[in-house]
Parts: structure tokens; C-alpha cells; sequence
């Protein structure tokens, strides 16, 4: 080896570390020779001069590329090895080993300059102080580089020119397979045609991938593996929304080859770190685009209406596709006062409404912005729109049976040909059962195992199809339909006519509606755009708020007014005989007569005499329940005379009351709580500490009753026991010396 005078004690005296790295695992597993030769490097570290000790083997980065750092954990520690002074050379095949990347060659190749590191290849001894041996070094990267550079040119050059003649193959999508000449064709499975045909024909009738996803609920969906164990093999499990997205957005299915619709962009994160990303080309951007190369399942323009319809579809984009929900204007309506969108806000009885939120959350909102209820514009470009449309035109609805009826048949036929796919399958199980040898048991018994199975599986099949025959109503017949469409009206108010269905239908002829500024609260001004460019502007009454049409004959407000010594129910007794109702439309009650006088501030009678008092008086002075003073009243211990309104008036002197006061010392059923602080946290309840104990709560009374533990009354006369861990121990161990006490089973929570 050439160089070997360069090699001093001041480079034997650190570390030499072998540099190992392949590109790829499949270069690990066949180019052994080559990897051999890397890791035979350590023999010649020896012989230049290096201690068997102080040789190491970096190869941690077999299998990587060397066209950048990142990922390459072995570069790194290497490099950083490097910077720490503590290598006295570094030892590869051939430099491109190190990088492929002129920028990472470089600056390893810098700091082994400044730390006077040695690099050794295959052709001789490095030193970078040397002004010659590093122009040398640098010239051999930018050849490494552009080797690689050469290499992928020709590889993707070659790929260019077979993806133009159509013949480049690449894994088909589900749907399509290779022939043996290696042609594209259809899958010949019934079944995986049947269900990628059905997913064009249900986003033509649902109009998003949604809808897509909902239709196949509770149906399997096919997927053709490839690689892995289960390579070629049909698997079905549950289609996606991203599988239904991948499918209406790949060409081939419209029978068209493409080439390149990715490509790989590196780009570098703010963080500072450089990654490689797949980014997908415009569709002019195609490289290659041939039409016509295979059979489809849909037409180029078919896939370019479905391309534009998920577009509509993308609201992040600024679309505002049909939604869920009553609001036919939803997405389309306008604020004419400040310009912005209105949003669609539903309401807990289900009643919708249009706002201008955007505006008043940004603080822009104009003195015209209005909110205004969805029914009123609704309704209003509604009957607009069907005075727009011919009565005559029935096509719109016998399409629409047709798409029904094919879609039951395509659902029905899925069904089918799973039924006659399992009827198959048994079939091909019993033969096999069949031509086993009898005497050979361990097979047959195999065998019979996977008949049953199969014959399990037919049953389940023919049951799903009898649901899907049966779930299905029956279709109007072609004359009703004819009959029904000869009136518009009547058809959009059809209760089977979904929103999505008039939102789809609405938007076909209008292509926006503005709320218009109208001073006048009472009314609403909208403004109609179509899609022809003409303008229509209607004036319609807003609906009124529900206090305002639901209000009391002013003149039953006089009649109560003037009557206020007659209870409530007199005065309801004499507004009926007057011939007055409610808002509500209802007779009068005492509850309407309350709640009339509260609502409109009418004095009600007077209740109570001098020196009378209320139940709640009573029960708050002495601290006692209402239910008390009633039983009270009710035993005579308590004179008390019904008033007005069927209200209790109590004669409640001193007297009387030094009377209550002393039956309360006296009752053992009223107990006057200690004080009126709540439960502390410390604390527990006579239940709680006999859930905790095991014990009944008859002995934790008795115990509170013998002062064996401390307890005060609380609000509401409940017990509440300082329960600390030396109470607790207590207790415990006076349960455990008593002969009577039995653990008693708590209910499980």
C-alpha cells in the first residue's frame, strides 16, 4: 500500500476504526465478498502498524445508502469520534464507502484535517494536511457522486422507456391483474368485479367516499396481496375511507396507464433535519399517460367528473358540499351585509338556523348582520325553485328508479356470487373428503373438519342473501312514478326524498342565495343567483318569536288585574266564564292564573292576617322540616286555617311558639343539630363506618348512644364520627373481643 511512510507514532498511539457499509440488504446477502473485504481492512490496520486492541469495527450502517447522514447511526459516531481527536485513521474500501454526498464527504474529510487523521483506502494512505491528498480525496467524492448520479439516470432512464411502450410493471390495484403475457386485464373473479364496479356506482349515487364507506357497511371488500406469505392471494376484510379514496383517484381503472404520478422530494424540516417525501405530480405533470391500454371499469371522463366531485368534496379547500341536515342552504348562503358566509347552527329541538357567527366573533359584524331561522329562507327559495322548474320533466325521477333498481340488483348479485362462491368452495371441500382413502384417518378427519367449515359458510351466505332480498321495500311501480312526477311539488315534499337529495337539486339550478340587508325586522330580503346568471330578489315575512304570537288577551290581563282579592282559582273560574284562554290556547288553572299574575306583576290577595305566619315561617324559626309543622297542624297542635290559594295561615303568638320550641326538647324524633357545618373530610357517616367495619349500623347507634365513640349532629340531624386510625383501631379490637357481633356482607358497588 502506497503512503505507508505517512503513518507516524502519533497516529499509532490513537485508534484505527474500519469503516463497513453496503447499500442495501440485498448487497448484504450477495455480495459477501465484497463485505469480507471491508472487514479484512482490520488485518491491514494491523500491519501498517495499529495494535489488535486499538483496531474497531464501525458497521452499523450494512444495508444503508450512502447518500446522506441521516439514519446512518455508524457515520455519525464516526464522525463524532473524529472530531473528539481520539482516531488516528479511518479505514475503507474505497472513499464512497464513507458518503456518496459531496457535502458529508467533505466536512468528514475537514475534520480529520484539523485533528490530523489519517484516511485509508484500498489504493493508499491519506493525509489531509496535504494539499495534494486532498485534492485527490475530493476529486475521488465528486466521481463517487456522480457514479451514483450516472448510475440512477441510466436505471430510471431504462424505466422511462418501458413505461412508454405501456410494458413497465409495477403492483396492479385491486380489480386488476397480469395475464400470462403480461398484460393488464380485469380480475376474472365475479365477486372483486362485482365490488369495485359497485364502489363507481355507489359514489355516483352518494356523491362522497362517505357515502361510499356507508353503503359497503356490513359487506367485505376484496384486496389483492402482494408479497409476504400471502402473496397472489385474495384477502378480503372492511373497506376504508382511504381505500375508497385510493380507488377513485387511481387512472387505472379508467383503463389508462400512468407513469410517474410520484416523485420523491427531499426537503429539510424547520428543526434543521433532511428527509426524503413522496409528493404526487399534477395531473399535467404526468411523465407518461396512456389511454385506452387496458379495459376499465369507468371512461377517462368518468374519472375526471369523479376527480373534480372529490375535490367539491374537500371543505379544508374551501368547498362546501350537500351535508347532513334539513338547512337546503347550507354551504351556499351568504351574509349581504359584510360578505361572509353564513353558518347553519341546529338548535336543541332540532330547529335550524342561519348566522352570521364569523363576523361577530371577529368583531366585524355590521347593524345589518342578521340571524335569521332556516325554515323561513327555505321555504322561500324552495317555492322559487319548483315555479322555476317544468312539470313536465319526469326523466329526473324515472332515472332516479332506475339507479335504485340497478343498485339492488348490484346488491343482490354481490350476495349471489359470495353464496355461489362458498357453494363452490363445499363443493371442492366434499370431493376432497370424498377421495381420501377411508382407512387413512388422520387426513379424513382433516378433511371433514374443513367440509364443515365450508358447509358453515354457505349457510351463513345463503342467510345474508335472503336479508338482503327481504331488508329491501317494494319499488312504486313505473306508472305511479310517471303519475307522481307529473307534479314537482310533490316530490321534493316526498317524506322518502332526502335532504342530500333537494341540497343536490337546489344547487344543480342555484348557485348561491344572499341574506340581503332589510332595515324592516319584520321581514327578510333574499337574494337568489342561478347558475345562468340570472338574479331573482323576494321579499317574505320572518317568522315571529314564540313570545310574540303567544300572548294573553290583553284585556284577561285587565279582568286580572282589577279582581286581585279573588284567589287564583275564582280568578281562573271567572276568566273561562269570560270566554278568555291562555297564549297557549288552553283554559284557564290556578297554575295559568299564578303565573299570569308573576308574569305581569298583578298583586296577588293578600294571605295573611296580623299576627299569622306561613308553614315555612314556622319550620325556619324552629329549625324544623315542613313535613313537621304539617303533622302538627294535621294532630290539632297547630291551629291553622286554610287562605286563599289552599296556603296554610298559622296563629303564631309567643305563646305558641315557646309551646313548639319546648314539644321539639321534648320529641325524641327532632333532634337540634350541633352545629351547622357539613361533613369534613375526616369525618364519616354512621352507614360509611359500618360499610368500613363489616357491622351493622344498630351498633354503631348504640355505640354513639354508650359515648363509645364522638359524634355531633349535623345539618338535618345525620350523625357524623371523627373516624381517625386510633378510633378505627379501636373499634376494631372491640369487635374483636364481643361474642355477639357477626361481620356483617356489605352490598357490592
Amino acid at each position: 500500500m502506497r503512503g505507508g511512510e505517512k503513518i507516524d507514532v502519533r497516529h499509532l498511539e490513537r485508534i484505527a476504526l474500519i469503516y463497513v457499509r453496503q447499500s442495501s440488504l440485498a448487497q448484504v446477502r450477495d455480495n459477501t465478498e465484497s463485505t469480507a473485504r471491508q472487514y479484512a481492512l482490520a488485518d491491514e490496520a494491523v500491519r501498517l502498524g495499529w495494535a489488535r486492541s486499538a483496531v474497531e469495527v464501525i458497521d452499523a450502517d450494512l444495508g444503508l445508502s450512502g447518500r446522506s447522514a441521516d439514519g446512518r447511526s455508524g457515520f455519525k459516531d464516526l464522525v463524532g469520534r473524529v472530531c473528539l481527536g481520539e482516531v488516528g485513521a479511518v479505514f475503507g474500501l474505497e472513499v464512497s464507502r464513507l458518503a456518496r454526498s459531496s457535502a458529508d464527504l467533505s466536512r468528514l474529510l475537514e475534520l480529520a484535517r484539523l485533528t490530523d487523521t489519517l484516511v485509508v483506502d484500498s489504493d493508499g494512505v491519506y493525509d489531509l494536511a496535504s494539499f495534494n491528498d486532498r485534492l485527490l480525496l475530493g476529486l475521488k467524492g465528486t466521481m463517487s457522486e456522480a457514479e451514483l448520479h450516472f448510475l440512477a439516470g441510466r436505471l430510471q432512464g431504462a424505466k422511462r422507456a418501458a413505461a412508454e411502450r405501456g410494458e413497465l410493471r409495477f403492483p396492479l390495484p385491486v380489480g386488476f391483474v397480469y395475464d400470462d403475457d403480461g398484460a393488464t386485464i380485469i380480475d376474472p373473479d365475479s365477486e372483486v368485479q362485482a365490488a369495485v364496479a359497485d364502489v363507481f356506482a355507489a359514489f355516483r349515487t352518494g356523491g362522497s367516499a362517505y357515502q361510499v364507506v356507508a353503503a359497503f357497511k356490513g359487506r367485505r371488500f376484496p384486496l389483492r396481496a402482494y408479497g409476504g406469505v400471502w402473496a397472489g392471494q385474495l384477502r378480503f376484510g372492511r373497506l376504508t375511507h382511504a381505500q375508497v379514496c385510493g380507488i377513485l383517484a387511481n387512472p387505472t381503472y379508467a383503463g389508462t396507464y400512468v407513469f410517474g404520478r410520484y416523485h420523491s422530494r427531499r426537503v429539510v424540516e424547520p428543526d434543521g433535519t433532511v428527509h426524503t417525501k413522496i409528493v404526487e405530480r399534477p395531473r399535467e405533470e404526468w411523465p407518461v399517460v396512456i389511454h385506452d391500454h387496458h379495459a376499465g371499469y369507468i371512461c377517462w371522463d368518468d374519472y375526471l367528473a369523479n376527480h373534480a366531485r372529490l375535490a367539491a368534496n374537500t371543505t379544508n379547500a374551501g368547498a362546501r358540499p350537500p351535508r347532513e341536515g334539513h338547512a337546503l342552504c347550507q354551504g351556499i348562503i351568504t351574509c349581504g351585509s359584510c360578505g361572509r358566509p353564513m353558518s347553519t347552527r341546529y338548535h336543541r329541538n332540532g330547529h335550524a338556523a342561519y348566522e352570521c357567527s364569523a363576523s361577530r366573533a371577529d368583531h366585524m359584524a355590521t347593524a345589518t348582520c342578521r340571524s335569521i331561522a332556516a325554515v323561513t329562507v327555505d321555504d322561500a327559495v324552495t317555492e322559487r325553485l319548483l315555479d322555476a322548474l317544468n312539470p313536465e320533466e319526469v326523466a329526473l325521477a324515472l332515472a332516479a328508479a332506475d339507479e335504485v333498481c340497478d343498485r339492488r340488483a348490484r346488491r343482490s348479485r354481490a350476495a349471489e356470487l359470495a353464496v355461489e362462491r362458498a357453494r363452490y368452495e363445499a363443493q371442492r371441500a366434499e370431493r376432497a373428503f370424498h377421495a381420501c382413502e377411508p382407512e387413512n384417518r388422520l387426513v379424513a378427519r382433516s378433511l371433514e373438519a374443513r367440509w364443515e367449515d365450508k358447509l358453515a359458510a354457505l349457510t351463513e351466505a345463503d342467510k345474508a342473501l335472503t336479508q338482503t332480498q327481504t331488508a329491501a321495500p317494494a319499488l312504486p311501480s313505473r306508472a305511479e312514478l310517471e303519475a307522481l312526477t307529473t307534479d314537482m311539488s310533490a316530490l321534493w315534499h316526498a317524506p322518502t326524498t332526502a335532504p342530500r337529495d333537494r341540497k343536490r337539486l337546489l344547487r344543480t339550478l342555484i348557485a348561491d342565495v344572499t341574506l340581503l340587508p332589510e332595515p324592516d325586522f319584520t321581514k327578510a330580503r333574499i337574494g337568489i343567483r342561478w347558475h345562468t346568471g340570472a338574479t331573482d330578489e323576494l321579499v317574505v315575512a320572518r317568522r315571529l318569536a314564540v313570545t310574540t304570537y303567544r300572548r294573553t288577551d290583553p284585556a284577561a290581563i285587565e279582568l286580572a288585574r282589577r279582581h286581585t282579592d279573588l284567589s287564583n282559582r275564582d280568578l281562573a273560574e271567572r276568566l273561562n266564564t269570560a270566554g278568555y284562554t291562555t297564549g297557549a290556547g288552553r283554559p284557564f288553572d290556578k297554575n295559568a292564573v299564578a303565573s299570569l299574575r308573576h308574569y305581569h306583576h298583578i298583586q296577588p290577595p293578600r294571605l295573611l292576617e296580623d299576627g299569622e305566619v306561613t308553614v315555612a315561617d314556622v319550620a325556619r324559626r324552629l329549625d324544623i322540616s315542613h313535613g313537621t309543622v304539617i303533622h302538627w297542624i294535621a294532630r290539632g297542635w297547630l291551629s291553622a286555617r286554610r287562605a286563599l290559594n289552599d296556603q296554610w295561615c298559622i296563629l303564631f303568638d309567643a305563646r305558641v311558639e315557646d309551646e313548639c320550641r319546648q314539644r321539639v326538647a321534648r320529641s325524641a324524633h327532632i333532634h337540634t343539630p350541633d352545629s351547622t357545618d357539613t361533613q369534613a373530610s375526616h369525618e364519616l357517616t354512621v352507614s360509611e363506618v359500618a360499610a368500613v367495619l363489616a357491622i351493622s349500623t344498630n351498633v354503631v347507634y348504640y355505640w354513639i348512644e354508650r359515648h363509645h365513640v364522638d359524634a355531633r349532629r349535623g345539618p338535618h340531624g345525620r350523625w357524623f364520627i371523627d373516624f381517625a386510625p386510633d378510633v378505627e383501631a379501636a373499634c376494631r379490637a372491640r369487635i374483636a373481643e364481643s361474642v355477639h357481633l357477626k361481620p356483617v356482607p356489605q352490598p357490592q358497588t
